[in-house]
């Protein structure tokens, strides 16, 4: 007779590892356009933010922050998007403006990622801060995904646009790497096929 093993059933360390595997895999971009409200509350974010949190941290130096954008300010973030892209095409028509200001609207809940490059220890280069956030905002998507809720990572040139550094404060040591968008899903589309570890593990040959 078969019998069918249950999460239960298994050691503890397996049951971490499936539900683990699980979560990673189903995590998928959602893009701003395709998330709906009801938008994660409070509690939710505070996981979302706890979960940052557990990022690794060399020197503990926290050299990434988060800045919420509320709906009231959203039209503050399209100006500086059609800003933007006049900074760099004096020509723009009326609908790329339009395009561009209307991107700050999409998300019901919008933030930007901010990392310092010198923040604490100098001798701790950007690359680690930026690995640092980026194992942040991983954890973010996945608890964001593990509470039922849509997620995307969006950049853009306006990202080293003199308007949004204007807007966001940041300090010349600040870089604004990224927005991330979370909701609930509205939509999806066809995912593409994520690649196998063979695409992109080798192996030091010796000597």
């Amino acid at each position: 007779m078969h019998h069918e093993t249950s999460l239960t059933a298994l050691p503890a360390t397996e049951v971490i590892a499936e539900t683990a595997a699980t979560l990673i895999s189903s995590r998928r971009t959602i893009l701003p356009k395709r998330l709906t409200l009801p938008a994660p509350d409070e509690d939710a974010m505070a996981q979302i933010f706890a979960a940052a949190a557990a990022a690794p941290d060399h020197g503990q130096l926290l050299p990434w922050r988060f800045v919420l954008i509320p709906v009231s300010e959203r039209h503050r973030l399209g100006q500086v998007f059609v800003d933007a892209l006049l900074e760099r095409d004096s020509t723009a028509s009326d609908l790329e403006l339009s395009r561009a200001r209307e991107k700050a609207e999409r998300a019901p809940v919008l933030m930007l990622a901010v990392v310092d490059a010198v923040c604490g220890d100098p001798a701790i280069d950007l690359n680690e801060r930026l690995i640092s956030a980026g194992c942040a905002i991983q954890n973010m998507l996945l608890m964001a995904t593990a509470l039922g809720f849509g997620s995307a990572l969006t950049s853009g040139k306006a990202l080293k646009s003199t308007a949004l550094r204007s807007l966001f404060h940041l300090s010349i040591s600040e870089h604004a790497v990224c927005f991330i968008s979370l909701g609930s899903v509205g939509s999806t589309k066809r995912t593409s096929t994520r690649p196998d570890a063979h695409a992109f593990v080798t192996t030091l040959p010796r000597a």
